[in-house]
């Protein structure tokens, strides 16, 4: 089915080189367990010592006098110390894989750097062989679609420095699940240097076929839910202003709505108190902006009555999936939205005709969400933990913005910052489960439990090869980095569920798991908090585009000495959970 360009992930980054050689030791000890941070404004300071600092320290950034340096993100910790994610321009022109963080103390004293490429870029020609006309038509060859305006970039992934042509190709006819890709092309050679698809859809490429040549229909178990009960009578006064409502959803039972009221008997299902966080409906188009979505509106403010034959069922899931979301960031971390700017999030649900998927799209701040393919899918993907999921890939897009290395010609991302980036969609997905504790939707260690699949969940964290659908693993190999991303994404996730629970077995809620290990070590918990909390702080803190899983575990153990110490239990159990599916120090790749 053809797409618009829904852009979830902006460039296609490659090989992984964030190494211990890169997190420049010396930062003292956070007393606060609570990675608290902000991102407020009155940051100009900060991002000017940082600045100052990559360049007086360019023999450990590798930043030149020939780059320039856009802050993207700015994290101040609760004990002063300073985080600085910038991207970098090379005479001009965007570095691909060019990213890095500047770390620095309370003082602004230089502390370290994280950055995305070891190698220094230096471009001395900037006179492409190949025009910019060419490159677009090759695009367009390549991704089989319609190419956009090509722009030069400097293409520093897998250790290169080459100029290149950037270009967004619409209407893609390459896989099922696209309609949008970045093609980079070698400007002098005109080598394909990637072919990225720009969406992310929940359920991968390898699923979908595989269900459909099963055959399996998917029955998800829904909340037995009627009408919505009555909400709190509005208090009278001026309009537009916030209004407690109620919704009737199709998995999570009856739940609360903060609405906004227009006039005496009319609400939207806008929530104002968190950030204008607004559901729409597509109208079964495939709409690219959310603003072409209509409005939400009901003159009692009960919502949905949990079953499809009410449009405002799916919204209610969404909605309630949304909010929940923000809640667990901004009550867990701080982090005051997907992008921590305080804005709120959108979702459009009856996206399209017969879609059996839904998608994150950070050009619009936006989950979509099809009705179901009426084949495989019988119902919209609405359940919370596909909307935790989601969002947090706008979350790593915010912040490490890790992306897969290649995807072949169906359609199918491999390499180790991709994995890392679905690792921690479920991750943070599980996570807003057990924060939200709804028994309709009950927390667990289980992605996509709800969605009626016949192996009863899609992924799960305690044993990640129980996943027969996707093939997911247990332990790093080299053999990973040419991993189905989805597959892939079981290393990291078996770490996080070594961390928080531990090996062995173990009943949570009505759940049990039974966690292996690589080298039949025990591993003994340290708890679902601190073990989130660390796995947050690596990703905002020290994780780049180019991250892979020796860099996630230099990552989370900079965290963890950052938040309880380096002598702390928490430290030595992160390394224990990262020996446990074979990754240490001593196998980490040369690059």
């Amino acid at each position: 089915m053809r797409r618009p360009h829904i852009r979830s992930r902006h460039l296609a980054i490659a090989l992984a080189v964030t190494t211990a050689a890169t997190l420049t030791a010396g930062a003292a000890v956070a007393a606060p367990a609570t990675p608290a941070a902000s991102s407020a404004t009155g940051t100009s300071s900060v991002v000017d010592a940082a600045r100052a600092a990559a360049y007086a320290h360019s023999t450990t950034t590798g930043v030149s006098k020939q780059d320039t340096l856009k802050a993207t993100d700015t994290l101040i910790d609760p004990d002063g110390r300073r985080h600085v994610r910038f991207v970098r321009m090379h005479r001009g022109m965007p570095v691909l894989g060019g990213d890095l963080v500047i770390h620095l103390g309370a003082d602004s004293a230089y502390q370290g750097v994280t950055r995305a490429a070891r190698h220094q870029v230096d471009l001395p020609a900037t006179d492409p062989q190949l025009s910019g006309r060419q490159a677009a038509a090759k695009a367009a060859s390549v991704a089989q679609g319609t190419a956009g305006t090509p722009r030069l970039v400097v293409d520093a992934r897998e250790g290169r420095t080459a100029l290149a042509y950037q270009v967004n190709v619409s209407d893609s006819r390459t896989d099922e699940t696209g309609g949008a890709r970045t093609v980079v092309i070698d400007a002098d050679s005109g080598k394909v240097l990637s072919n990225i698809p720009v969406n992310e859809p929940f359920l991968s490429p390898s699923v979908l076929h595989k269900l459909r040549q099963r055959g399996e229909r998917l029955t998800p178990g829904t909340a037995a839910t009627t009408a919505p009960p009555a909400p709190a009578k509005p208090a009278a006064g001026r309009y537009p202003a916030p209004a407690a409502g109620t919704g009737a959803s199709f998995f999570a039972g009856a739940v609360p709505l903060s609405t906004t009221q227009t006039a005496k008997s009319a609400f939207v299902l806008r929530d104002s108190t968190r950030g204008n966080t607004e559901t729409r409906d597509a109208g079964n188009k495939e709409v690219e902006k959310f603003l072409q979505g209509k409005s939400l509106t009901s003159s009692t403010n009960r919502w949905g009555n949990g079953a499809a034959t009410d449009r405002a069922t799916a919204a209610v899931d969404a909605q309630y999936g949304i909010t929940s979301t923000l809640d667990f960031y901004k009550k867990t971390f701080g982090r005051k939205g997907i992008k921590n700017d305080g804005a709120g999030a959108h979702a459009l649900v009856h996206w399209g005709k017969n879609v059996g998927n839904a998608f994150w799209s950070p050009d619009c701040d936006c989950m979509l969400y099809g009705d179901g393919d009426g084949q495989t899918f019988t119902k919209p993907l609405v359940v919370l933990d596909v909307t935790g999921h989601e969002l947090t890939h706008g979350v790593v897009g915010a912040t490490a913005a890790l992306e897969p290395t290649r995807v072949d010609a169906e359609g199918r991302q491999f390499g180790e910052p991709g994995a890392l980036n679905e690792s921690l969609a479920d991750i943070f997905g599980s996570a807003v489960e057990f924060a939200t504790n709804n028994p309709k939707t009950p927390p667990n260690y289980l992605m996509g439990e709800q969605l009626g699949l016949a192996q009863k969940f899609l992924r799960r964290l305690d044993k990640p090869s129980l996943d027969k659908l996707e093939g997911t693993i247990d332990y790093w190999s080299k053999a990973a980095y040419d991993t189905e991303v989805h597959a892939g994404s079981g290393v990291s996730s078996h770490a996080y569920y070594l961390l928080a629970e531990g090996s062995g077995k173990k009943t949570i809620g009505k759940v049990a798991y039974d966690s292996p290990t690589y080298d039949g070590s025990k591993v003994t918990g340290i708890g679902r908090a601190k073990a989130t909390a660390i796995f947050y702080r690596a990703l905002t803190r020290y994780m780049v585009s180019t991250t892979d899983f020796h860099g996630a575990r230099t990552a989370t153990l900079q965290a963890a000495k950052d938040l309880y110490g380096a002598g702390s239990t928490a430290y030595k159990t992160v390394d224990r959970a990262w020996a446990a599916v074979n990754v240490t120090a001593a196998n980490t790749p040369k690059r």
